[in-house]
């Protein structure tokens, strides 16, 4: 009977209950929430809930899975090693059509003003004493782009990935919810009214050229991105070439989902109780707030100049496109600008900033990577 009694305490002690501390179980209750919100919400459940499971998994005590190799320790690797965002780029760029801008290349412009967030983040962290690799890595939840978010802050500040990759990827799924109160604050509805002309025929030849250029541009201009930009504009080659179907859908399909469900969940992992449990979350997830809401209104507003400069011609609705959360922000400026005005259609208009947002969160990384990355 004693001997008995001796192994089920020894059970005990070597359990993870017995080692479970309060930050575990808040962090446990924090994953609950996110899948719920996930699942019962249809909050970008493609990410929060492997994100959220993942937080789950990294408060189980006594699992060894830092120190352990196994698989959750390769996960690990594919995210500390910088693997799984260029692959996620591989995707988004075969799932990407680069037409409306290369037929409209003065959205070019939406895309950058709508990195204006990313620097007001950053100016706002470095306010509060985070310092400047820190700030870095909060300013770029303002480009609403996940994989981005996570290569910046795994090279700059990877004690913070867990909580800028939970608000990245939140302000993501509440796009619909954040931008349209913004861009009514910066329009009047006669402008939200104003229609587009459709936008002109883009050839075989510029498709495949514009990815090359942009890869050979950007590469030489801002290194520490080639990985991003390189497999972004490796993707849109493989869909617009049409010599590599096969290609195209094993990185938009097969590819993309594979990498989403180890980054997501690496991602995860890495939001333990000692690390997130901080006032620096807190300030993080505000400050990716003030980001974001600053990235639409500067899109919105730049969008304004571009209406006044073309007489009208141009809806200002499409600049809150200029954020890279690709094609949901675009969807928004097509639904704000039908309230006002049934028969508008923004959609392709707004794609040509959406796509340049992409390309220039991308560029205000590497720029951010050339100047702090030490």
């Amino acid at each position: 009977m004693d001997g008995f009694i001796r192994a089920l305490v020894s059970v005990w002690t070597d359990s993870g209950f017995a080692a479970l501390t309060w930050e575990n179980i808040v962090m446990i209750l924090v994953g609950l929430v996110l899948l719920y919100l996930a699942i019962a919400k249809d909050y970008e459940p493609l990410l929060l809930l492997p994100i959220a499971f993942g937080c789950i998994m990294a408060n189980f005590p006594n699992t060894g899975f830092e120190t352990d190799m196994g698989v959750m320790m390769a996960i690990g690797f594919g995210i500390k090693y910088e693997i799984f965002p260029p692959l996620i780029f591989m995707g988004v760029g075969a799932m990407t059509d680069f037409g409306p801008l290369i037929a409209n290349p003065k959205t070019m412009l939406l895309g950058a003003a709508a990195q204006i967030g990313v620097f007001v983040a950053l100016a706002g962290a470095m306010a509060l004493g985070f310092n400047v690799q820190e700030a870095a890595s909060i300013g770029i939840i303002g480009g609403a782009d996940g994989p981005t978010a996570i290569y910046l802050t795994t090279k700059l500040a990877p004690h913070l990935l867990g909580a800028i990759a939970v608000a990245a990827y939140s302000y993501m799924s509440l796009v619909p919810l954040i931008q349209p109160p913004i861009m009514k604050l910066c329009t009047t509805k006669a402008q939200r009214s104003i229609k587009m002309v459709n936008l002109r025929p883009v050839t075989h030849f510029e498709r495949v050229v514009f990815p090359i250029v942009v890869a050979i541009v950007v590469s030489l201009l801002l290194p520490p991105v080639a990985a991003l930009m390189g497999c972004l504009c490796l993707g849109n080659l493989f869909e617009v070439s049409g010599v590599t179907a096969r290609l195209s859908d094993t990185a938009q399909n097969a590819l993309c989902n594979i990498v989403t469900i180890f980054l997501a969940t690496g991602t995860g992992l890495t939001m333990t109780g000692d690390k997130f449990l901080r006032l620096q979350t807190i300030e993080i997830i505000v400050l990716g707030l003030i980001a974001f809401a600053a990235g639409t209104a500067g899109g919105v507003l730049f969008g304004q100049i571009m209406r006044i400069a073309s007489g009208n011609k141009v809806n200002p609705l499409i600049g809150s496109a200029g954020v890279s959360a690709v094609p949901m922000a675009a969807r928004v400026s097509q639904v704000v600008g039908l309230k006002d005005n049934p028969s508008n259609y923004l959609l392709m208009q707004a794609m040509g900033p959406n796509v340049a947002g992409v390309i220039g969160t991308a560029v205000a990384a590497g720029t951010m990577l050339a100047q702090f990355g030490g």
